[in-house]
């Protein structure tokens, strides 16, 4: 199996993690209750947001989403000091390929 697809496996098999790319699918939605720092659907949901909605600590979801992106599956911008995040969803599209490929 590919090394990229094994890593993008990993980084959806924590529960949390899931939950993050199910709720970047659809910012707006999941995030309404937040006032966005930036334009969501350019540059993604911030750093805080994200920390906020899950009850986590900023720190664990800046690694959380650190290991989101070097699995592929999301990409980061630096708005002033906050970081965004938003799917890839082209790379995504090219891995649920590959999966379906190989299983």
């Amino acid at each position: 199996m590919d090394a990229d697809l094994v890593d993008v496996l990993k980084a959806l098999s924590n529960p949390t993690r899931l939950q993050i790319m199910a709720w970047l699918r659809t910012p707006e939605a999941s995030f309404q209750e937040y006032e966005p720092i930036a334009d969501r659907s350019e540059f993604g949901v911030c750093v805080t947001h994200l920390a906020a909605k899950s009850g986590l600590a900023q720190s664990t979801i800046s690694t959380y989403m650190t290991t989101l992106e070097r699995a592929g599956l999301v990409r980061s911008t630096r708005v002033g000091k906050w970081t965004h995040y938003r799917r890839d969803d082209a790379r995504i599209a090219a891995l649920t390929e590959q999966l379906r490929l190989h299983i």
